[in-house]
C-alpha cells in the first residue's frame, strides 16, 4: 500500500509521508540512479559471490520504491517490522535494502552540498550595526539527538550531555545565508562536546572562499580567533549589566542568523533525527547527509517556483 504507484495518486499524502513533493521525489530517483546501477554492478560482481551476475533471488522492489522505502524510513521512523508490513517485505529484507540505499542517498546528500559562490549577486539589505561583516556568510549551528544509554560505564559518560541531561550525539550544520540550503555537514560526534571544538575540529572555515566569513551562537564564543572573519554575539560583561549598544547589536545578529534555525527545523521533521536513535550511533553521519540532501531539494525546489 505504500509502493509508488499507490501512493502518488495521493500527493497530500505523499508529501506528509517523506517531505517531498512528487516532482521532487522523481528528480531524486533520477539523480540516485547512476549510484545506485554503480553500486548493483558492483556487489553482483565482487569476488566472494557464488552466483553469476544475474543469479540469484531478484529484487522485490523496483530501485524506485526502494528509494522511496528509503525516505519514509528517514521521515517517519517506524520499526523495520512496521516498514515491512506497508511494502510486503520481511523485516530482514527492509534490513537489507536500507544498508544498500541509505549510502547512496547520503552520498547523493553530499554532492548537493556547496560553499557559497561569492560571484553570485546578492541585493540585501544589511543592518548597519553589522557592517564590519562580509555579505557572504555560512551560518553555523548543532543540535543534539538522545541516543540509546550505553552499556559500557566509560562509553555512558562519553556520550552524556550535561545540557540536555541524557546521552546524546552532536551534528553541525552550516547554511548558506542567501537560501538557507545546508553546505556541510561534518562526522557527527558524543552530545558533550562544545560547539566551537566541532567546528575547529570540521575545519569548515578553512574551506570558506575568500572573503567569506562565519557566524554562529553563544556556543562558538572564541571563533574569532580560528577565522578573520568570523563572529558570535556579544557577552555580556561580569557583573555588569549588558550596554544598550551590546543588546541592539546581538539582536541584529539573532535576525540574520535565524535562517540556520528555519532549515534545522527542517531536518529535524524527519523522525530519524528527533526521535532517539534506534541504531546504537551507528552511520548517524550517513542518515544526517542523506536528510540534508532531500532537505536541499525542498529548498532549492521552493525558490526555483
Amino acid at each position: 500500500m505504500m509502493q509508488y504507484v499507490y501512493l502518488s495518486g495521493y500527493p497530500n499524502i505523499f508529501l506528509s509521508m517523506t517531505g517531498l513533493r512528487i516532482a521532487e521525489f522523481d528528480s531524486l530517483v533520477e539523480d540516485v540512479r547512476p549510484l545506485f546501477m554503480a553500486a548493483e554492478v558492483e556487489r553482483l560482481s565482487r569476488p566472494d559471490r557464488q552466483r553469476s551476475m544475474g543469479g540469484g533471488l531478484q529484487a522485490e522492489l523496483t530501485m524506485r520504491d526502494q528509494v522511496l522505502l528509503s525516505v519514509i524510513s528517514l521521515r517517519q521512523y517506524p520499526t523495520q517490522d512496521v516498514l515491512g508490513y506497508f511494502f510486503g517485505l520481511s523485516q530482514a529484507s527492509v534490513s537489507r535494502l536500507l544498508q544498500r540505499v541509505l549510502p547512496l542517498l547520503s552520498a547523493d546528500g553530499r554532492d548537493r552540498m556547496r560553499l557559497p559562490d561569492p560571484g553570485r549577486k546578492r541585493r540585501r539589505h544589511l543592518d548597519e550595526l553589522l557592517s564590519a561583516m562580509p555579505e557572504l556568510m555560512v551560518v553555523i549551528d548543532s543540535f543534539e539527538q538522545k541516543v540509546q544509554r550505553p552499556k559500557d560505564a566509560d562509553e555512558r559518560d562519553a556520550w552524556y550531555s550535561g545540557k540536555k541531561k541524557t546521552h546524546t550525539i552532536k551534528s553541525q550544520t552550516a547554511v548558506d545565508e542567501d537560501t538557507g540550503e545546508i553546505v556541510d555537514v561534518p562526522d557527527s560526534v558524543p552530545g558533550p562536546k562544545p560547539d566551537i571544538k566541532l567546528l575547529e575540529q570540521s575545519k569548515l572555515l578553512e574551506r570558506l572562499p575568500d572573503g567569506g566569513g562565519g557566524m554562529g551562537d553563544c556556543g562558538y564564543q572564541g571563533i574569532d580567533k580560528l577565522h578573520p572573519h568570523a563572529y558570535s554575539p556579544r557577552k555580556k560583561p561580569r557583573g555588569k549589566d549588558r550596554s544598550k549598544q551590546d543588546v541592539a547589536y546581538n539582536t541584529a545578529f539573532s535576525r540574520r542568523r535565524i535562517i540556520v534555525e528555519n532549515t534545522n527545523a527542517r531536518l529535524r521533521r524527519y523522525q530519524c533525527l528527533s526521535q532517539t536513535d534506534r541504531n546504537h550511533r551507528q552511520n548517524h553521519t550517513q542518515r544526517v547527509r542523506a536528510v540534508a540532501g532531500l532537505v536541499n531539494r525542498q529548498i532549492r525546489s521552493r525558490l526555483l517556483a
